[in-house]
């Protein structure tokens, strides 16, 4: 049996600008995170030859062609598994829906458990990229590629995406206090909405060569609060999380409700220096960058709300358990 621990992610700064479209034409760039809640994705040799994936629901079937399970069946693939196996996939939080790039993250467990399956070291870069063709290319899901690098590298992570194609993954360097605090100002509450992200995806994607001016600034900000990180200023985050969140809900419709932007309102008003709903919008998580003094007068104006601790988690994608 093999299990592998995939973390799941917050993204800061750039979310749009890892969108092909865009990236190939302007070069796009994000700051994104990965956090210390998580999705496991358990392999198993089964004593007969039909494959079962257990998740929300329970398939048993004879051939990868009949899984309705399209990233465990791609992943499969992908890796050369064809039959004899029992997968299953389970998630820290309930993961449709959350704008924590959960799709990524189960992905890249799959692609990562199934190698190990097979013995097979394979390294960050390239879970990334195979789980990018499954998702975009296969799939045909109207999705960036941040998700995916974040998620298989881990920790804190300007990611670059340069016109000819190549990705750039580095590590943002940070003091142990600078650390701490960063750990310490950020606040996760779930709004009770979940949404389809492929329906304001698709809206965001349709309007990339309209918007690019905005989406410009938001690849710049991603630089900026990246140069703010390493000088220590991490309170300079939150105005550009705040400037950020006004310049994104212009990339689509849907991105946010009156719902949503009156929580964020409440919010500032509370204390929140500034943030962002996570993933593509519409629903989810609502991220805030809030001094530790102001956070309980956050709680209070959210209460309603349910809130999700969380911290940086330093190690991406990884085996936990292998007995063979």
């Amino acid at each position: 049996m093999i299990i592998v621990q995939t973390p799941l992610r917050v993204s800061f700064f750039g979310g749009g600008t890892d969108f092909p479209a865009f990236y190939h034409q302007e070069g796009g760039a994000v700051l994104s995170a990965a956090i210390d809640k998580f999705i496991f994705v358990t392999i198993k040799e089964r004593f007969d030859c039909k494959i079962r994936v257990g998740y929300t629901s329970t398939e048993m079937v004879d051939s990868i062609d009949e899984l309705k399970h399209s990233l465990i069946r791609e992943a499969l693939r992908k890796t050369g598994i064809e039959r004899g196996v029992e997968i299953t996939t389970m998630g820290d939080i309930p993961s449709e829906g959350s704008g924590l790039g959960s799709s990524s993250t189960v992905t890249i467990g799959a692609l990562h458990a199934m190698y190990a399956y097979n013995g097979e070291i394979v390294p960050a870069n390239r879970l990334a990229e195979e789980a990018c063709e499954i998702e975009i290319d296969i799939l045909g899901s109207p999705i960036g590629k941040q998700d995916q690098y974040i998620v298989a590298h881990g920790g804190l992570r300007f990611i670059e995406f340069r016109q000819d194609g190549t990705i750039e993954v580095e590590k943002v360097h940070l003091g142990e206090d600078t650390f701490r605090s960063l750990n310490n100002n950020f606040m996760l509450f779930f709004t009770g909405i979940s949404r389809q992200a492929n329906t304001i995806l698709k809206e965001q994607s349709a309007n990339i060569e309209d918007r690019t001016t905005t989406l410009s600034q938001l690849k710049d900000m991603a630089f900026v609060a990246r140069h703010e990180l390493e000088n220590n200023n991490i309170d300079a985050l939150g105005e550009l999380l705040h400037q950020s969140w006004v310049l994104k809900k212009q990339l689509a419709g849907a991105i946010t409700t009156s719902e949503i932007d009156e929580m964020y309102t409440s919010a500032r008003q509370a204390g929140a220096i500034g943030g962002k709903i996570t993933g593509a919008g519409g629903g989810g998580f609502l991220l805030l960058y809030c001094p530790f003094e102001k956070q309980n007068a956050i709680r209070a104006t959210l209460h309603g709300l349910q809130e999700l601790t969380f911290k940086i988690e330093m190690d991406g994608t990884k085996v936990i358990f292998n007995y063979r």
